[in-house]
Parts: structure tokens; sequence; C-alpha cells
């Protein structure tokens, strides 16, 4: 039996709300300089791609295996030596991590010159909640403030934050997680008042740090 997100792999893979975005066009910049990077929580591999596409040696890792990472593993248990990668980033996929503050000392340990994530960004509980019946798997957005107190505990300089405004379409967001019935008609509900024409409006934070 497969695990969910490897059934969702294809979705993912496929999906114009992970495979574009000024978000992921500052990652690349981001990377500029750097010839290694660790891709962590690949999911359907758009940074991995993106990076080599700018000329980086990439290692993917993710723990579901239907994502077809490089290695399978989790961000809190990443299985490389300190500063093995000159880049470390993840996108995307901090609100699934068990434990945010361990992964993020994670990409500082095996970063030997920046580290970069992006995520959606904590609005309000009404979101969250959304977020949670759209996908149980769904730990936690977080705010600015909280992803400061992260680099801060993993030893990582802050060097800029950004904020993007990052609409999706709804009803594809819904699908892509299985998301129907009272469920979605729930969601739908708490979301009413940030969706206009179909699109779902979200905030979505990237940060750049380097290590100590």
């Amino acid at each position: 039996m497969t695990d969910p997100w490897s059934e969702r792999a294809e979705l993912y893979r496929t999906s114009t709300a992970h495979s574009t975005g000024a978000d992921l066009d500052l990652v690349v910049e981001w990377a500029h300089g750097c010839a290694s990077a660790i891709d962590v929580a690949t999911g359907g591999g758009h940074v991995a791609r993106r990076l080599r596409e700018a000329g980086l040696e990439v290692v993917s890792c993710d723990p579901s295996p239907g994502m077809q990472p490089d290695v399978v593993c989790f961000a809190e248990e990443l299985p490389f030596a300190d500063r093995s990668f000159e880049l470390g980033v993840t996108r995307v996929a901090a609100h699934h991590f068990d434990d945010v503050a361990l992964a993020t000392r994670e990409l500082g340990r095996v970063a030997s010159k920046r580290v970069v994530v992006v995520d959606t960004m904590h609005e309000d509980d009404d979101l969250e909640l959304g977020e949670k019946l759209r996908d149980p798997s769904h730990v936690r957005n977080y705010t600015e403030a909280e992803w400061r107190s992260f680099f801060g505990g993993a030893g990582l300089v802050i060097d800029e934050v950004r904020v993007f405004d990052h609409p999706v379409e709804l009803e594809p967001w819904l699908e892509r997680t299985g998301c129907a019935g009272a469920d979605a008609d729930r969601v739908r509900e708490l979301l009413a008042g940030r969706t206009s024409g179909g699109m779902l409006a979200l905030k979505r934070i990237a940060l750049l740090g380097h290590p100590v």
C-alpha cells in the first residue's frame, strides 16, 4: 500500500501552483554563486529541476518514495555530513514538518553558504482550519516572527525576507489532496472571504539566511 503523498505525486508534479511562481524564480536568484544544493521535501521536484537548469548539482530528498527523490528521508533527519552542500533549500513543504525548528537546524547544518525557506504564510485561524480539513497532514503555517526565531535557533543569520501574494485555484487545490464532500464544503465556507473568481488568496514568505 502506498502512502498518500506517493499517491498524489503526479498531481504535484503537474501543479501550476507549485511549478511556477515569483517565489520559485527567487529561489533560483538566491542560489546564484552556489555550485551544489540539497532540495529538502522536494515534492514535485520543481526546485531541483530549476536549480539543475541553472547549473547546480542538486540532491533531492523527500519522505515519500512516489515523489521520486534522490534520497528518501525526513527533513528532521538529513543523512548527510555537516556542510555537505553550499545551499540548503525547502519550498512549500515546511507546514508539513513535525518539528520545523529541528528541520531548520538540519538545513543549517548541511549548508555551508546559504539556506532558503519558502512556505505558505500564517494569516489567520480560519485559514489554518481550512488547511487542516483539506489535508490532515498539514501541521501549521508560520508567521515571519516565528520563522525569524527558527532561523535564529538554527544559528542562521537572516539576509533577506520577502512576502509574495500567491493566489491558487481553489478547486484544484482541494482536489490535489482528495478533499471532497462535507469537508470541502466547510473549507469553501471558511475561506469564502479570501476567495474570488475561483482563486484563493494566499501569501508565501521567502527567507534567505547564512550560517554564522
